[in-house]
Formats: structure tokens, sequence, C-alpha cells
């Protein structure tokens, strides 16, 4: 399996991480847990349980982390060092467990320490996570729920489990997430939630209005923006409702799909749920148009016309206006943004739409900038202040620092 890279995501740079690793297969993940936060600029201590060292030699985790790797809780020729399990402990940002077994689990529901990575729970003082990892059969047990249920109530993340075929050939939830899915978890965690617990829906990518069943028209929208907004808003502690059109991207973690091809499969999936939504962010570039009567074959070249296909088109429903009318009108808030990607006179068109949609904000930029591209310049256009120039960045930091902004709007307006 290719390894998967993740951009820079917001809060993890610099983090002192002690990553336990405790004594189940899904300890082989680890290794590639360990690479992917040392890319997001963590700093990783890592601790293993004795029976870890049987599914994986600490020496892997020395060479990919750069540091000695904890496994006794006993002091082993460095006299300033008397009490690992303190001193550990009070040097990290962030205690992760990945994997966290049902024995494991148990123990740190109810204070029990026998070994290092033990202690070193109930001595931190820095917040804590576990990445569960088990049989299904485990996982479900009475026993493992109270348990999970009573490391919530003392405050501690839970990273999972997600399910999936496991090592023993059972089919359940227990399986320990992907590591990409743990850094993700992990960047959640750390970072500030202004969108915490609302209703955030969008939608993003392209339509596709058919011809026949073979061909259509679409355009050259990539998604990525949309995407990136879907992922940031999940890691501000937003519940995520993404409707798009046909792209080559994977789905934002953590994102509810509705997957679509057509402007009014859109409209549909929009309006399905809209009632229940705080913040509306329009970003797919919808088509005005569509096809009126696609046919129900594929259609042949008519060599005997001169003039070539003739296509009969009908306008497509305007999602973005009835949004912003529909939130006008409701007494619940409903933030409503919306795009505008330009070939010209970004400023004039921007403001038009901002009126004529009835929008909180748009977002503008040059289509032939940004189009495809992984960076973007951003402007964002209101009612009450002047257009806000974001600089040139990624899509995902532009997503963020969007969400920023609109939060502060959603916080003073609801």
């Amino acid at each position: 399996m290719r390894p998967v890279e993740l951009p820079q995501l917001p809060g993890l740079n610099n983090l002192r991480v002690v990553l336990g690793v405790c004594g189940g297969i899904a300890a082989y993940k680890s290794a590639e847990l360990v690479r992917l936060l040392m890319k997001q600029g963590c700093d990783v201590q890592v601790a293993m349980t004795e029976s870890a060292t049987q599914f994986i030699a600490p020496l892997t985790f020395q060479a990919l982390s750069g540091k000695p790797v904890h496994v006794s809780q006993w002091p082993t020729g460095n006299a300033d060092r008397g009490m690992p399990h303190i001193d550990i402990s009070r040097q990290a940002d962030f205690l992760l467990i990945a994997p966290c077994t049902a024995n494991s689990l148990a123990k740190y529901a109810h204070g029990f320490a026998d070994n290092l990575l033990d202690n070193l729970v109930l001595a931190r003082n820095c917040p804590m996570a576990i990445a569960p990892a088990m049989n299904v059969e485990m996982w479900n047990a009475p026993a493992t729920q109270r348990n999970i249920a009573q490391l919530q109530a003392d405050g501690i993340s839970i990273f999972g489990p997600a399910a999936g075929e496991q090592a023993c050939g059972e089919v359940g939830s227990g399986r320990m997430l992907e590591p990409f899915e743990v850094v993700l978890e992990l960047a959640r965690a750390v970072n500030p939630k202004p969108l915490n617990g609302k209703q955030v829906l969008l939608t993003a990518g392209p339509t596709f209005e058919a011809i026949d069943p073979v061909r259509g028209i679409t355009n050259r929208s990539s998604g990525k923006m949309g995407y990136a907004l879907a992922q940031a808003a999940w890691l501000m502690g937003a519940n995520v409702n993404l409707v798009s059109g046909p792209t080559a991207l994977p789905a934002p973690y953590g994102a509810r799909m509705f997957n679509v091809q057509s402007a009014r499969q859109m409209h549909a999936a929009v309006f399905n749920q809209i009632e229940q939504i705080d913040l509306f962010l329009g970003v797919a570039a919808v088509a005005d148009y569509g096809i009126k009567n696609p046919s129900t074959q594929k259609q042949k070249k008519q060599n005997a016309e001169p003039a070539g296909l003739h296509m009969e088109f009908e306008l497509n429903p305007d999602i973005l206006a009835e949004v912003g009318k529909l939130a006008s009108e409701r007494s619940q808030p409903l933030t409503v943004v919306g795009f505008a990607a330009e070939t010209e006179n970004l400023d004039e068109y921007a403001q038009q739409k901002l009126m004529n949609k009835k929008a909180h904000f748009i977002v503008g930029n040059l289509a032939q900038d940004a189009l495809g591209a992984d960076l973007t310049e951003l402007t964002v256009y209101s009612k009450t202040s002047k257009p806000e120039r974001l600089a040139k960045m990624s899509k995902l930091q532009a997503a963020q620092a969007l969400l920023s902004f609109v939060s502060k709007y959603i916080s003073t307006h609801s």
C-alpha cells in the first residue's frame, strides 16, 4: 500500500508527542504513524510495552523518530532521569496510545500501572487519546464499552476504531484507524474548534449534464477548494456534509459524502438536509443549463446533417439563490457563503452576486488561476465590510483562513 502523504495540518508543527505502543498486531501501523507525525513537524518520543516488542522492534521506532525508545520503567544508566514515568510525561504536549489493546484500555480506565506506559498515563499532565485495536467481540464486550465510557468521562479522546476485516479473519469494529486518519484526529484534537457542533453543508466540484448515457457537458472544476473547506471545517469541530459532483479526489476525512452528477441532483441533495444546517458553503461550479431531453441511447454522428448535433437546453435551479432566500426567511440562523470564479471584473461581478443571491459572503477568485491548482488567492466580499483579500496559499490554508473569518461572524450572529 502506497504511503499517504498529508498536507501540512494546523497545530502539529513542533507538537511534542509521546506515542505509546501496546502489544497487538496493529503495532506495525505505528511505524508509519511515526513517519507521518515527523513529516508534520512533530517531536515524537516512543514508549512501548514489553509485549509490543514482540510485534515490532524498538530499533524501528528509534530509526524513525531519532530518539531512544523507552520500554522499561526502571532507569538505565542515567542518574539524572531517576523517574522516567514522570520525566517523559512532563515533556509532552500530547500523549497518544496507538494501538491501544483491550487490556491496556481497561488498565487506563481503572488506574492500574504495572509498566512504564501505564505509569506515563497516570503521571501525565497533558491531553491524551487512544486508538483502540482489538477483535470485534472484544470491542463489543460490555466491559470494554464500560471502560470506553469511563475514559471519555475522564476527558480522554477515542480515535476510532474502524470497521472492516481483522487480522483474525473476523469482520467488524475494532480495527485501528489508518495512520493518516490518526494524524487527522490528532490535528482536530489539538486545535481550537470555533465551529464545534455546527452543522455545515458544502457543495463541491463540477456538475455533469448528460447528453446521452456516454457523453455530457461539464467544466474544469477539480473540487479541491470545496474538499479543502470540508476538511478544514471538520478540523474546526463541525459536523460536515459534502455534496460533491464527479471528482478524482478522495473523500475528506470525517465528512459525510453525497455523490451526485447533475445540477438537479445536487439541488435535491442540498434541500433534503438544509433545514438542519447552520453554515452553507456553495463552492461547486454548478452548470447554469442542462440538456432538456437527454437521449437514452448514445447519439451517433450525423454525417447527413451539415449543421451538426442539435440540443435543447433548460435553465437549472439556482442552488445558492434559493439557499440565500431561505436563510433570509427562516428564524434559525443560516450563514450562506457563495463562490464566484470569474475570468475578469472580479470585484464587480462578486459584489453583484453578493446582492443577487442574498448571501452573507461571496468568495471570489480568478478561474484561470484557481481551477485545478493547489494554491489559491481568495477575496472575501460581504455587505458590511470592505473586501478582505487573503494572501496566496495552499487551498487547505485558505480554507482555514476563510472559515476563521466566517466563524467570527457566526459567533456574533447566532
